[in-house]
């Protein structure tokens, strides 16, 4: 189920704050109504799945209970977790920012295809 794009800066935002409190600072938060992309500091007591659990977990319970109509709501079961050096992290905040009109030409599907055939890494569609 896709989240309504009017609801997506409130989204965003709970990610954001959700990330706040586990100690791992959101830079970006963005995305389309089909996915968020989430741009953070990584802290020192959390692993990357435990993030992704919690962040899944948490902004499930609070979109259903702020949102009724959204009671059949489900992030998918996978997920893409990806290290950014210090010198790409505006590059990677302005292709979060511009979700939206990019993918006016290309899918997320079809980029990230592409994005894992680029670096040697396995896609498997059944996760996304």
């Amino acid at each position: 189920m896709a989240l309504p794009r009017e609801i997506l800066p409130k989204v965003h935002a709970y990610i954001a704050g959700t990330l706040s409190a586990m100690d791992c600072p959101a830079i970006s938060v963005g995305g389309t109504s089909n996915h968020v992309h989430a741009l953070f500091a990584l802290g020192k007591r959390c692993a990357p799945a435990k993030i992704v659990e919690n962040l899944k977990r948490s902004s499930t319970v609070w979109i259903k209970s702020t949102f009724p109509s959204l009671g059949r709501f489900a992030w998918q079961s996978g997920y893409g977790a990806f290290s950014v050096s210090q010198s790409g992290i505006d590059s990677v905040r302005r292709y979060i920012c511009e979700q939206e009109i990019h993918h006016r030409t290309m899918s997320f599907n079809e980029e990230l295809q592409k994005f894992c055939e680029k670096y040697g890494l396995d896609y498997d569609p059944r996760f996304w």
